[in-house]
């Protein structure tokens, strides 16, 4: 049953080869270089319908995603830069980007596995977040294959993290394939073997405004997240090993509310907002995991994912630097739904486990959906 759902889930958001043939473009351009002198490439999706999603392959990043409101006008809704050094600086929040190899955070960085511990790189006060320092996938230049497939105009980024990389073990080749649909729907599928065993998250740490990037704050818009429970932290955004209910908290989005109606009673957290993980249903294929909805222009995000996890970041850090097309990124001015196993999970036998074995492969699927009402 687990199958056939995941199976239908991605055929309904792949169109037919006939359509896609038609109207689907792919294309490819340079981007830049990177400061020690690696060329970057943007490559450019389109659908027939005008939505036009565009990847870099510094970080396997999504760039910029146009979609239309509902009286059919395009925006992109999307942060990101116009040069890499945008992407390389201290402006840069992990716009767009694959985060990992173990996106999220690792308490104290460091783990234990089969009697070894590892070390890793600190790189958020004692903690490891998405993956460390200099090496963590957002911060490698991927390698890029452009391609019209049968479900829509696509293109696969792969990259290797070599053993020891930021402290991880064993030698890790990823991909993520992006695709994007007729319907409106990018369809993200990721894939990572090992030679030794190790911890992989993957996600993608786009940052969505749905009037349009730089557009002021997210507060009206209108989250529903369909989830039971969650995974409370510590003062430093670690999980305790708790799952909690969301009943009666302000982390109950089960029915659509305003993002910003209840912020106030998490502002003063250590998360300055909302920074929570919310535990989804497993085993069960992929399924709705988040609706998004902007009253204003009538677009409409929902993330569809197989994995346990979601975190919804307020953009809470986000702190008013320049951005493409010389917009601003306010506090709170765009936020993040990442698809996830549970932060520091390798440190958390009862949290679902994020340990690839050699001679498996990793492979998760999330979808964004964009749609109007």
């Amino acid at each position: 049953m687990t199958r056939f759902k995941q199976l239908f889930w991605v055929s309904f958001f792949f169109t037919s080869a006939a359509s896609t043939t038609a109207f689907a473009e792919v294309s490819e351009e340079p981007f830049g270089k990177t400061t020690d002198g690696k060329p970057v490439t943007l490559f450019l999706l389109k659908n027939e319908k005008g939505m036009e999603v565009e990847i870099i392959s510094r970080g396997a990043t999504i760039r910029a995603i146009r979609v239309p409101d509902s009286a059919g006008s395009f925006v992109d809704v999307c942060n990101g830069f116009d040069e890499v050094a945008g992407y390389e600086s201290d402006r840069n929040q992990y716009f767009g980007c694959v985060a990992g190899r173990v996106c999220n955070r690792i308490g104290k960085a460091q783990f234990e596995l089969y009697g070894e511990t590892y070390k890793l790189t600190a790189n958020d006060g004692r903690n490891t977040l998405h993956g460390g320092g200099d090496k963590s996938l957002d911060k490698l230049v991927w390698d890029g294959v452009a391609e019209q497939t049968e479900q829509g105009a696509s293109v696969k980024l792969s990259c290797f993290s070599a053993d020891g990389d930021e402290g991880f073990p064993g030698n890790l080749h990823a991909s993520v394939r992006y695709t994007l649909t007729d319907n409106n729907a990018l369809v993200m599928i990721y894939d990572a073997t090992t030679d030794i065993a190790t911890p992989v998250n993957l996600t993608n740490h786009a940052y969505f405004n749905l009037s349009g990037h730089g557009s002021g704050t997210i507060d009206d818009h209108v989250l529903m997240i369909d989830a039971h429970q969650y995974t409370p932290t510590d003062d430093e955004l670690i999980p305790t090993g708790e799952i909690k209910s969301v009943e009666g908290t302000p982390l109950d989005f089960r029915e659509p509310t305003a993002i910003g109606k209840r912020l106030e009673a998490v502002t003063d957290t250590a998360a300055k907002g909302y920074d929570h993980n919310w535990v989804l249903a497993y085993g069960e294929g992929i399924r709705l995991a988040a609706r998004l909805h902007d009253p204003k222009s009538g677009r409409v995000l929902s993330v569809l994912t197989d994995q346990p996890g979601l975190q919804f970041y307020s953009g809470n850090f986000l702190n008013g630097q320049k951005g493409k097309d010389g917009k601003t990124y306010v506090h709170r001015g765009a936020l993040c739904l990442e698809t996830q196993h549970f932060p520091d999970s390798v440190n958390h036998a009862d949290f679902p486990s994020t340990i690839l074995e050699p001679g498996e492969d990793y492979h998760t699927t999330t979808i964004y959906r964009f749609t109007t009402q």
